[in-house]
């Protein structure tokens, strides 16, 4: 008997399906994570179109970019990646800036996936330039009114984009290290 057994219709066997279904272990966080900031996206390029009262497309965008900055910096940062950043007064009244990294597991694992980790930081990085486009955009179009919105972008994303940066890089001395172990591996593998 020559057969072999293989599942009909490309249907996949138990194990396989957990191994695919754990790839995103936080759905929801992923999905809002990227809601807001796409929302926001759209409601800015669509506004014209669908609205003629500025302040009601105006006050909708900032709502879902504070929307956005909120959830990155307190739930989908900390569930996606395992990092969290806050400020924080002591009694003299001066700032601390606080930047966590949870450490990994005892079995080796991190608890993020490598899926949830690609949606986050390209998420992260990617929203903040399209509103930087989008400064050129109002410049040159002499839309100035919407100067305002579009700094509140900038501002509220590249926040969180640098906060997360200085939870995941740490100090400086950090950073030159990595800058430098990445440079050495790329160097031997040419070689």
């Amino acid at each position: 008997d020559d057969a072999e057994d293989v599942s009909l219709f490309d249907a996949e066997d138990e194990t396989t399906r957990k191994s695919k279904k754990s790839k995103i272990r936080h759905p929801l966080a992923s999905f809002f994570h990227l809601f807001f900031r796409v929302s926001a996206i759209l409601v800015y390029l669509l506004c014209e179109i669908v609205s003629n009262s500025f302040i009601a497309c105006m006050v909708t965008i900032i709502l879902l970019l504070s929307c956005d900055f909120w959830t990155v910096k307190n739930i989908t940062g900390r569930l996606m990646v395992g990092l969290r950043w806050w400020n924080q007064v002591d009694d003299d009244g001066k700032s601390h800036w606080i930047f966590e990294a949870r450490k990994p597991s005892s079995r080796g694992k991190t608890a993020s996936s490598d899926s949830e980790s690609r949606i986050f930081w390209l998420g992260l990085v990617i929203c903040p330039i399209v509103w930087v486009i989008f400064i050129f955009s109002t410049l040159f179009s002499f839309k100035i009114k919407w100067l305002v919105v579009v700094i509140m972008g900038v501002v509220l994303q590249s926040a969180n984009l640098y906060g997360y940066v200085k939870c995941k890089v740490g100090n400086k001395s950090n950073l030159k290290s990595m800058a430098t172990n990445y440079f050495g591996r790329q160097f031997f593998r040419q070689v």
